[in-house]
């Protein structure tokens, strides 16, 4: 028996990437639903704005 909650969700991921898609478009870059972790010296400048602040 399908999980309707799984369902709901994978129906709302799909257009979310569907609006994502045609609001890119055109673009080299594919969309993505994760955001990646912050590079090395994007930390290292965080921490610098928490000491000026």
């Amino acid at each position: 028996m399908p999980d309707h909650a799984t369902d709901k969700a994978k129906k709302d991921q799909d257009k979310a990437l569907d609006e994502a898609l045609q609001e890119s478009f055109p673009g080299s870059d594919p969309v993505s639903l994760t955001q990646p972790a912050p590079s090395k010296p994007d930390a290292d400048s965080k921490r610098k704005d928490k000491k000026k602040g």
